[in-house]
């Protein structure tokens, strides 16, 4: 298993990974596969190409992309302190081998990298007890529920939100 940050050479790999999970998982994404099933490659590659201050990381079994995670900054200076986890997802024949947390270490070790910051935060399906718990045993805590968030299928869901401080701090301000 090798875990690395992803280029834009990357890009094909990411997307056929990305829609499946799409596919497969479509509440634990606020987007849908019908929203990014034409994305053209170009833009993929884009939205993957690293910087200093975001990141996508995937996991390789040989040549096979079987996770991905993404760091990304959610606004400008007044929100530069933080990181946001985005678009987490291990394909099904891969779950349960700890791929899943090692990806979220190696998220949160990168935003750790960068000067400045000191919290992640990041959404899960409140319905999703295997994401929560794994969130959970990498120090995140919840902070509050969306209702509603998402609506997928006619249904609506609700929106955890989570935190990890990467400061040493805890709650207080």
């Amino acid at each position: 298993m090798l875990i690395r940050r992803l280029t834009p050479a990357d890009a094909a790999r990411f997307q056929e990974l990305r829609l499946q999970g799409l596919r497969e998982s479509p509440t634990a994404f606020s987007s849908s596969f019908e929203e990014e099933c034409d994305r053209p490659l170009e833009v993929v590659a884009g939205r993957i190409a690293p910087d200093a201050g975001r990141a996508v990381f995937g996991a390789f079994e040989g040549d096979a992309l079987v996770g991905q995670i993404g760091v990304g900054i959610d606004g400008g200076r007044k929100l530069a302190h933080k990181r946001i986890i985005w678009g987490m997802y291990v394909a099904p024949g891969h779950r349960g081998r700890g791929i899943g947390r090692r990806l979220v270490q190696q998220a949160l070790e990168f935003a750790a990298s960068i000067p400045g910051v000191s919290q992640v935060t990041l959404g899960v399906n409140a319905a999703n007890t295997a994401a929560r718990q794994l969130y959970e045993s990498a120090g995140f805590q919840a902070f509050g529920i969306e209702p509603a968030a998402i609506l997928v299928d006619g249904k609506l869901h609700d929106e955890m939100w989570m935190i990890r401080r990467l400061d040493g701090r805890g709650d207080e301000r």
